[in-house]
Formats: C-alpha cells, sequence, structure tokens
C-alpha cells in the first residue's frame, strides 16, 4: 500500500470515528470562566475532598451564570444535586476544575469500604457541558454492580481535556499522553485509599482507550477493559505499560468497526483490540452501538460487570 493511500485510510478512520461518537449540539464552551480548583494535600480525606469541591462546583456555576454561561451554570447545578447512585447521599467529587471545558472525577459508591473499584475513562467530546451522559454510564454501571456486590465503587474520570470528535486531535494520541501523566498518579492516589486487596478496574471508553493504553497502571489494577475502541497505537497488549489483564469487547451495532485500523506518520491506532492479534481477552458485547456499552440490561453492562467484579465475562 502507498503512503498517500495509507494516509487517506487514516484519514477517513478519523472521519468515521466522528460521525459514530454521538454529535452534542452544546460543545465544550473554551473561555467559560470558573475558580480555580481546590488544592488538596495528599493526606486530605475523601470527606474533605467531596465538601469542598460541592462548594467549588456551586461557585463555579454562580460565575458561569453571572459571565453569561447559562448553558454550563444548568450543568453544573445538576451536578450538585443529591447522588444519583441510588444511596441518598451528596454527590461525592474527588476533583473539579470548572475552566474552559472543565474536569470533575465523581464517585459513586464508599470508597472507604468497597473492595470493588471501577474507575471509567470516557472519550471524545466529554466535558462538563455533556457531563450527564457520562455521568448515566457510571450510574448505571454502579446499580449493576450494587445488586451483585453492595461492596463496590465506580469513578467517573474525567480528569483530562477530551479532544472534540470533529479535530486534528481525535487522529493523534497527544491528548491521551498528556491524560495518561495524569491518570497514573491518580490511580496510585486510588491504590492508597481504597481497602487493601481491593480490586481495581480500569473501564475505557472509545478515546478513552487510548489513554489507558498509554497509563502505566502499576500493580493494583487487576483489568484493563476497552470497548468501543478506535484502536491503542499499540501493536499488541505486550506494548501496554500495564500487568493487568487486558479486555477488548466491541457491540455489533458499533460503527468504529468499520474504522481502518492503520497507523502512519503519527495519525490513526493500528491494530484493532478485539482482533485476536491484539492479544486482549474478548468479552461479549450484544448488539451495543458506540454509545450504548453502560446502558441498563445490555449484554455489554453485564459482561464489563462481571469483569468488575472478578469473574469471568462472557466471551464475544
Amino acid at each position: 500500500m502507498s503512503a498517500g493511500s495509507r494516509i487517506r485510510r487514516t484519514l477517513l478512520a478519523g472521519l468515521v470515528a466522528a460521525a459514530v461518537v454521538v454529535p452534542v449540539s452544546a460543545a465544550a464552551s473554551p473561555a467559560v470562566p470558573a475558580p480555580a480548583p481546590a488544592v488538596f494535600a495528599a493526606s486530605a480525606s475523601t470527606q474533605s475532598r467531596y465538601a469542598a469541591n460541592l462548594s467549588a462546583i456551586a461557585e463555579a456555576a454562580r460565575t458561569a451564570r453571572e459571565a453569561g454561561y447559562p448553558g454550563r451554570a444548568a450543568s453544573l447545578r445538576a451536578m450538585t444535586a443529591a447522588s444519583p447512585g441510588g444511596d441518598g447521599a451528596e454527590a461525592r467529587f474527588l476533583a473539579f476544575d470548572g475552566r474552559g471545558g472543565g474536569r470533575a472525577v465523581e464517585v459513586f459508591g464508599d470508597l472507604d469500604t468497597a473492595d470493588r473499584v471501577a474507575v471509567l475513562v470516557p472519550g471524545s467530546d466529554t466535558t462538563l457541558d455533556t457531563y450527564q451522559r457520562f455521568r448515566d454510564g457510571a450510574v448505571s454501571l454502579q446499580r449493576r454492580l450494587r445488586a451483585e456486590h453492595p461492596r463496590s465503587a465506580v469513578v467517573a474520570w474525567l480528569g483530562y481535556e477530551t479532544p472534540g470528535t470533529v479535530s486534528t486531535t481525535v487522529l493523534t494520541t497527544g491528548r491521551a499522553d498528556t491524560a495518561a501523566a495524569e491518570l497514573a498518579p491518580f490511580l496510585a492516589w486510588l491504590r492508597g485509599t481504597v481497602p487493601a486487596g481491593a480490586r481495581v478496574s480500569l473501564l475505557c471508553h472509545s478515546y478513552g482507550s487510548v489513554v489507558c493504553a498509554r497509563t502505566r497502571t502499576g500493580p493494583g489494577v487487576s483489568d484493563v477493559v476497552l470497548f468501543g475502541s478506535p484502536g491503542t497505537g499499540a501493536s499488541s497488549t505486550a506494548g501496554l505499560p500495564t500487568s493487568a489483564r487486558v479486555w477488548a469487547g466491541r457491540g455489533g451495532e458499533d460503527w468504529i468497526g468499520g474504522v481502518p485500523h492503520v497507523r502512519f506518520a503519527g495519525l490513526g491506532f493500528g491494530t484493532d483490540p478485539v482482533d485476536p492479534a491484539f492479544g486482549a481477552r474478548p468479552f461479549a458485547a450484544g448488539a451495543a452501538g458506540h454509545s450504548d456499552y453502560l446502558k441498563p440490561g445490555t449484554e455489554s453492562l453485564g459482561s464489563l460487570a462481571r469483569i468488575v467484579i472478578g469473574g469471568e465475562a462472557s466471551r464475544g
């Protein structure tokens, strides 16, 4: 194949990936002002972080409203409502930054007692303006886990600036490299926070799978799960900086399966993670579309929950 042909195929991959990620009319607002995020000592308790970040979100909502960004203000107010996890607790945020597209790390369940913890890493176009859809997936997973294993928790980790679905950044690993440098220390902190012996799984959707594939997870992460993935930038699991079990699944209705899995001149992400040559453990994802993996009642949600709990997921 000629170099020109490879480039064209890689650009096509980006366009297809952009098409299959649900378009969002309320795109990120990079100019939205907000107070600087709270800074915590490494020894700060989870409860103190939760309280400080709830106050910070409320202040950011006021700032956004006064600056003429009512949509952002409404999104932030919704985030401060009672936790949608069903336990009646206040919303629990370990981190929050309301500036620009924003960042947030939210917990569903009790980290202080959980012995099964899933960390969700989202893909492109996930911002504070579109946060609710990411949150819905985390809540769905937590409810599914709790039905089988009450001592479970889910961490929704929007800890990086996600690329736009229609942008040059979504075709490269640049944002993922930056995100991985943030995710690795967070995982180390998390391992020191949850009970000894807790099982921590990393669940990575779409461009989030590129992030996870470039993150040094350390020995405390038991499983890395890639779903709806365009590729990782690695040719096989041997090229990933993790000793965890690596899983990959794709729903039958996920258009990202049509993305050409090539990598050339820094564009594209190479080998398809569901290809047996990649070496990942397959899991059944049913008929899931690109945004359906965490929807209640789906085969994909059941498979992801079984992996987090520690069992063998149904094979894809």
